[in-house]
């Protein structure tokens, strides 16, 4: 292996280590679910939550600990707290995809932000903007961890923003059980604890044979909604920490009190997240050299993918690459398709989902971000809080056992 293929795959995220993709699959295991994998070592029960924090990075809880001190309680001992990796890109579509299928992102093929549909020829979003010619069963055809953990007699549970319940990343990756909708944070975890009470009688009492398990998803993405609009560093974000800690504790305090070690709440997060101030968010669109050949570009502005035209000859991609390097090497990631690929960026990698990666990607590790304004417009400029790229910051996320129940 040559050192630039040794650092290339450093960087790729530890997807049968540590990862993401282990938790929902544990979380099964863990209610003694068959056909699945603890590889995380979590601990049994027979009620078990998933609190999945959109841009909770665990770069984040260390800054702001102070302003978190529940969740902090637990991320400070080595055996409630734990570090995982998120996805590549550290993005959410691709890392609640991992999430929810239990696979990396060669497999389930959400491979980013905005991603090559190449039998449609254009470039189609995964997460709100999901194109209506992409149909999510076949664009993900393996089966969420939901709806497998329900078929082996769990009661699932979804709890989230009522615009998710039928949305199509939903559909691709998060289908099975009961969803249940509320917008607000504290109406969202009240839902949720009123769903486990309902579900399970109080401790004691009779009973004949073994409880139902319960498996629940609740999804909170307030703090990444705040992160992008004011940046990780800003007042608004550190209200929004703390209000997350407050109704974190409320609820774990809440259902621990009641059912005591049948219970687990288990926090991760989907990536990081850090400021880029004005002067670092870039429009690559122009620059001529860097999309000579080009015909489309997607990802999001800390890991860009580029797709070249068909008949682009191999003199003209390595004349982008080679202009790529000059004007951003010192500050960025610059792989093809294939070294990123062969460095396991994105885990194993399907026939099916080779395409939809860049020919060229860019993961930046500077304090930037890279725009194709012609393509996006000009709204996404204004946002302050970035990820997407493969530094700690970014791909570094929590896994809490916000229950005190350790890990195995």
């Amino acid at each position: 292996m040559t050192a630039r293929a040794r650092e290339l795959a450093a960087l790729a995220p530890a997807y049968d280590g540590a990862h993401i993709r282990h938790v929902m699959p544990s979380a099964a295991a863990s209610l003694g679910l068959d056909g699945f994998l603890d590889r995380l070592g979590l601990p049994e029960a027979s009620l078990t939550v998933v609190l999945m924090v959109d841009g909770l990075g665990d770069e984040l809880i260390a800054r702001h600990s102070g302003h978190a001190r529940f969740l902090a309680s637990a991320w400070r001992s080595s055996a409630t707290g734990r570090v995982l990796d998120a996805a590549a890109p550290a993005t959410t579509a691709a890392s609640i995809a991992s999430l929810g299928t239990g696979e990396p992102p060669g497999r389930h093929g959400l491979v980013g932000y905005d991603v090559l549909a190449p039998w449609l020829d254009r470039v189609v979003n995964m997460l709100g903007g999901w194109d209506p010619a992409v149909d999510p069963a076949r664009w993900q055809p393996h089966e969420p961890v939901l709806r497998r953990a329900e078929r082996e007699g769990a009661r699932v549970l979804t709890v989230s923003r009522p615009k998710f319940a039928d949305s199509a990343l939903t559909q691709a990756v998060l289908s099975g059980g009961e969803f249940l909708g509320a917008t607000h944070l504290d109406a969202r975890f009240r839902l949720a604890a009123d769903a486990i009470t309902g579900h399970r009688p109080a401790t004691g009492g009779a009973r004949q044979g073994s409880p139902q398990p319960l498996l629940m998803y609740l999804y909170v993405d307030e703090l990444d909604k705040t992160g992008h609009r004011y940046g990780v560093a800003s007042p608004e974000w550190v209200r929004a920490l703390e209000s997350l800690d407050r109704e974190a504790e409320t609820f774990v305090t809440r259902l621990r009190e009641r059912f005591g070690d049948q219970l687990s709440v288990l926090l991760t997060a989907d990536h990081g997240m850090l400021d880029i101030a004005p002067e670092g968010r870039l429009d690559f669109g122009a620059e001529e050299a860097l999309l000579r050949g080009v015909r489309h570009t997607g990802g999001e502005p800390r890991f860009v993918h580029l797709y070249f035209d068909q008949h682009a000859s191999a003199a003209v991609r390595r004349q982008v690459h080679e202009a790529w390097e000059e004007r951003f090497g010192d500050q960025a990631w610059i792989a093809t398709r294939d070294e990123a690929v062969d460095a396991g960026w994105f885990g194993p990698v399907e026939d099916r989902v080779r395409p939809r990666i860049g020919d060229l990607l860019v993961a930046v590790h500077g304090p930037i971000a890279l725009y194709h304004v012609a393509r996006t417009g000009p709204d996404p400029l204004t946002m302050v809080g970035q990820h997407g790229s493969l530094t700690d910051v970014e791909v570094k996320v929590p896994l809490l056992s916000l229950t005190g129940r350790a890990f195995g």
